[in-house]
């Protein structure tokens, strides 16, 4: 199957944004998705782009700087690495996995003077082939993640594995609803769950219904990702 017209694009966003509610932002996954794309989802309403990949997303941004109030968000795994490159081309980093990488993010958010806001990847039901924290070493590791003040941690951002029951994906989203509440009843000086990034093109609303503030969407948009 090809990827989405022009007007398939234009008119699933509009479709999605008369019935998404306010609080929700659209994100459009445009992971493989070359950037003639982005400038049809762009041109249709949409200021929320994510990529999975920091080189990639590094590529098409240099071919994109006409528009210049994009939003960019890293969707996928972040390796240590990459963590210099992703804070300087990132607005939004979601896939805080682990105390080591939210440190070392926080120290090149320092160096470089900038302030990426930041989600926690939480794993809330067992699923070996993601990253994630899963509940009891993020409640070890608040603590230390609230003194990092050059990055914004402002988020959670919860995955249901695949193939699980329309239950269990109720279930995730309805327990990282209820952690971000409680992270934010617990009187930590800088970590606020104002977001909750949850729900993909299989089961956002779900998600919705649940309380996602941010839906990550991508086949529903575009159709198929180019290969």
């Amino acid at each position: 199957m090809a990827t989405a017209s022009a007007q398939q694009i234009t008119e699933r966003i509009a479709g999605l944004q008369a019935t998404l509610p306010s609080r929700v932002i659209l994100i459009a996954v445009t992971k493989f998705m070359p950037p003639e794309v982005i400038r049809i989802a762009y041109a249709a309403g949409l200021r929320h782009f994510g990529e999975s990949r920091v080189q990639e997303a590094i590529e098409k941004q240099a071919q994109l700087t006409d528009l210049t109030d994009i939003t960019w968000h890293l969707i996928g795994h972040l390796q240590t690495n990459k963590v210099r490159k992703a804070v300087e081309h990132f607005q939004w980093i979601h896939s805080i996995d682990s105390l080591k990488l939210a440190e070392k993010l926080d120290q090149a958010a320092l160096e470089l003077s900038r302030s990426p806001q930041c989600c926690l990847q939480v794993k809330l039901v067992p699923d070996p082939p993601k990253y994630g924290f899963d509940l009891e070493e993020l409640e070890r590791v608040l603590p230390q993640l609230d003194p990092l003040t050059h990055i914004q941690i402002r988020g959670l951002m919860a995955i249901p594995p695949q193939q699980a029951s329309e239950e269990t994906v109720c279930q995730v989203f309805r327990e990282a609803k209820a952690l971000g509440d409680r992270i934010n009843q617990a009187g930590f000086a800088n970590l606020h769950i104002e977001q909750l990034s949850m729900g993909m093109s299989g089961d956002y609303p779900l998600a919705v219904a649940a309380g996602a503030t941010m839906v990550r969407l991508g086949t529903t948009l575009f159709g198929p990702r180019p290969t």
